[in-house]
């Protein structure tokens, strides 16, 4: 008797609940750090604050980083199988166009945790020299994280549910250049500029909304 779950479509459907069940994890607690936990830090007394940098900080961070892992390989896995299928045709596709921006703002998210945030934040969970420097680095990827995140979740969801018809696959080079020009620009930022309008969590929300809109738009219009 063959059982579907372990044909290569079943295989991509498991690859895709541990890519789901990552993702909430690792975007859940985006949402918690920059929505709950930075903005009672503002409130806390340094006592309360410094008892959770010690104890709740590593716990919370621990998963943040490795949800990330698990939702960038399973992605990763995903698109392989699928391009396996497919071939490269399918980036000129709209699903391929589609889930390629949604993979892009993920992975700078992705390299954001294990490559700026987590390395500064080991900074401030030992107290070590320049902590405050390095909280101000982390603080500033990880809003950056929360503003890629809007599109990303878009631009993911629309891939299966939101199909963008590609009418002129001669403007796609266009489209891409414009997009990867805005995201190193926005990355340069989250490197070495300041929050703006990232200051707040509407700043950032706004921010993220009309990034989403930007793209939309560049794709509705080019392609």
């Amino acid at each position: 008797m063959d059982i579907l779950l372990f044909s290569s479509y079943g295989v991509e459907f498991l690859l895709r609940w541990v890519h789901f069940l990552a993702g909430i994890t690792w975007i859940g607690l985006l949402y918690y750090f920059n929505l709950v936990q930075g903005e009672w830090f503002k409130e806390a007394g340094s006592d309360v604050k410094s008892a959770a940098i010690a104890k709740l900080v590593p716990r919370a961070l621990w998963w943040f980083r490795w949800g990330a892992m698990v939702t960038f390989l399973s992605g990763a896995a995903i698109l392989w199988m699928r391009m396996g299928v497919a071939g490269l045709e399918i980036w000129t596709s709209s699903w391929g166009i589609t889930i390629a921006l949604g993979a892009v703002l993920g992975t700078l998210m992705f390299l954001n945790v294990w490559l700026v945030i987590w390395p500064n934040q080991k900074i401030v969970i030992a107290s070590a020299p320049f902590a405050a420097k390095a909280q101000a680095k982390a603080g500033l990827a990880s809003r950056t994280n929360m503003l890629f995140s809007l599109p990303m979740l878009f631009f993911m969801g629309a891939a299966s549910h939101f199909g963008m018809p590609v009418r002129s696959e001669s403007r796609l080079g266009v489209f891409a250049v414009l997009v990867a020009l805005i995201l190193l620009l926005l990355e340069w930022n989250a490197l070495k500029g300041k929050l703006g309008p990232l200051t707040t969590i509407p700043g950032v929300i706004a921010s993220g909304v009309l990034l989403t809109a930007v793209f939309y738009t560049l794709a509705e219009v080019l392609l």
